[in-house]
């Protein structure tokens, strides 16, 4: 492929979940993405890798719509969630962002509120009232995450009040309480400690059986680890995107090889 290319890369194993045809993104005059096609798998691990201010963080925030938060940002193409374009005409923001669940880079739980009001926040912002079924839903969340166990007796403390993988595990329960179809992850384990991280990393692994999940980072030990497939972008482009085996092993492109290998960042 040639710089300036329409990147059209599909990696498939299993049944798409997400597709994105021809997304590109400004903010302001400056195009962040550059015509990224590309498919992604249900119940999978995709990793997000490249060097800082390629694109990665503004293509997932494309995938649920929070891109255009930001001022004067602009998007084009297409992200198909099922099939179906979430930037069409009629359809809400909102309830996207409930089906594609963002967890960001530095653990934000909410300052103010108890550790269960965390994870309980979005279902009372839908209704769900306090009672039995909100308190199952709560500990199934922290279970899930495995958190509960450490949490238990501390409901009722402020969610900053634990450390920060908990914290980011904690955020990590309040997006899931919500039932998202899809998790995006950016860069979710760069402001905590190994133990943490590998606890973050274990998580990944075990949400995929459940979830669609697409993570940013910039630990390509941690994509290797953690991903069944990888994309790799750079200026804006995606410039390949495969199984991780073969994108850490055998790359295709010259560009990713350099990366891969340290001789560009």
């Amino acid at each position: 492929m040639q710089k300036g290319d329409d990147r059209s890369v599909t990696f498939q194993s299993g049944s798409e979940k997400v597709r994105t045809v021809g997304l590109n993104a400004w903010f302001g005059t400056k195009q962040a993405l550059k015509g990224i096609t590309a498919s992604f798998q249900a119940n999978m691990v995709t990793a997000i890798i490249g060097p800082s201010g390629c694109g990665k963080s503004t293509f997932v925030r494309c995938l649920n719509r929070m891109h255009e938060l930001t001022p004067n940002s602009r998007v084009t193409g297409d992200v198909l969630l099922d099939a179906e374009n979430i930037y069409a005409p009629k359809v809400d923001p909102v309830l996207i962002r409930r089906r594609v669940g963002m967890v960001f880079q530095k653990p934000n739980p909410f300052p103010t509120m108890t550790i269960y009001d965390n994870v309980a926040a979005g279902l009372k912002l839908t209704g769900m009232k306090k009672g039995k079924n909100l308190d199952e839903v709560v500990e199934r969340c922290l279970r899930q995450v495995s958190l509960w166990d450490e949490v238990k007796d501390d409901l009722k403390k402020p969610g900053t009040s634990i450390s920060g993988g908990q914290q980011q595990r904690l955020c990590i329960a309040r997006a899931i309480a919500m039932e998202p179809e899809v998790i995006l992850m950016d860069e979710p384990c760069s402001a905590l400690d190994p133990i943490a991280t590998a606890k973050i990393e274990q998580l990944m692994v075990q949400l995929q059986e459940k979830y669609t999940v697409i993570v940013v980072t910039h630990n390509m030990q941690q994509a290797a680890r953690v991903a069944d497939s990888t994309a790799f972008f750079y200026l804006g482009e995606l410039i390949e995107y495969g199984p991780t085996t073969q994108i850490f092993e055998n790359p295709k492109e010259q560009l990713t090889e350099q990366y891969i290998t340290g001789k560009m960042g």
